[in-house]
């Protein structure tokens, strides 16, 4: 069983209209049903897709590839385009627990709520979560009720208690790394007037220590790297705020 991400190449978005969010769910069906997988949630975002499934008759690379090849052939077809849409490898992390599983779910049903793309998890259209509730299209539901309940009843009860909770879960997702050359420190410092790791040792500490706070605030940049660029022990740096 899977957590999956997939992603546009260099974060594209992949889904410009609801059209496009219908085709990729046309797709997924397809897909689904001539591989076997198991599908317990979807979410669809501008730029991304979170799926938990469990792999039956096929393999999961292979299930990823038949489903990204069709949507991406279709999608390049409508915006007269070519080449590649997704990144080449999907992410994806195991969920080997009952305890992760409902975490899981609910991550993939919040993601929406959590990027601040709607006011509630229910207001959130292009996921599965409605399915748990209403009417089944796409999801397999059942084993994600069963594990609230044997009732089906008092499951949905507890899955919509469950889905609203506040929480800080933590699950695989697109974590951009933003990698800062130390000469791109260097000309940091540079446009603050400071041309050499002297300079900066020998100004008043209060001035030093606001240019320190100011590195520690780029994005990209660590204690570490701030360091080795100025000569300044990181436990000064760190107590920078």
């Amino acid at each position: 069983m899977y957590h999956v991400v997939l992603r546009g190449i260099n974060r594209q978005t992949i889904f410009e209209d609801e059209e496009d969010k219908r085709k990729f769910l046309e797709v997924l069906a397809r897909y689904k049903t001539k591989s076997g997988i198991e599908l317990y949630a979807y979410c669809l975002m501008d730029n991304h897709v979170h799926l938990l499934v469990k792999e039956t008759e096929e393999s999961l690379s292979m299930f990823m590839k038949r489903l990204s090849s069709s949507y991406v052939y279709w999608y390049n077809l409508k915006y007269g385009r070519c080449g590649h849409l997704f990144q080449e490898r999907f992410n994806s992390e195991n969920v080997e627990s009952d305890a992760y599983f409902v975490t899981v779910l609910r991550y993939i049903h919040q993601n929406p709520l959590k990027a601040k793309l709607v006011r509630s998890v229910w207001d959130s259209k292009w996921t599965s979560i409605h399915e748990y509730v209403r009417i089944v299209k796409l999801a397999d539901i059942d084993r994600g009720l069963r594990l609230f309940s044997e009732d089906r009843t008092v499951a949905r009860q507890r899955f919509i208690l469950f889905m609203q909770e506040t929480n800080e879960d933590q699950c695989l997702d697109i974590k951009e790394i933003t990698k800062v050359t130390d000469d791109q420190v260097r000309d940091y410092l540079r446009t603050m007037g400071i041309i050499s790791n002297s300079m900066l040792q020998q100004m008043d500490r209060e001035e030093r220590n606001v240019v320190l706070a100011k590195m520690k605030r780029i994005k990209g940049v660590s204690i570490r790297q701030i360091s080795r660029v100025t000569g300044i022990s990181k436990s000064v740096i760190d107590r920078m705020k």
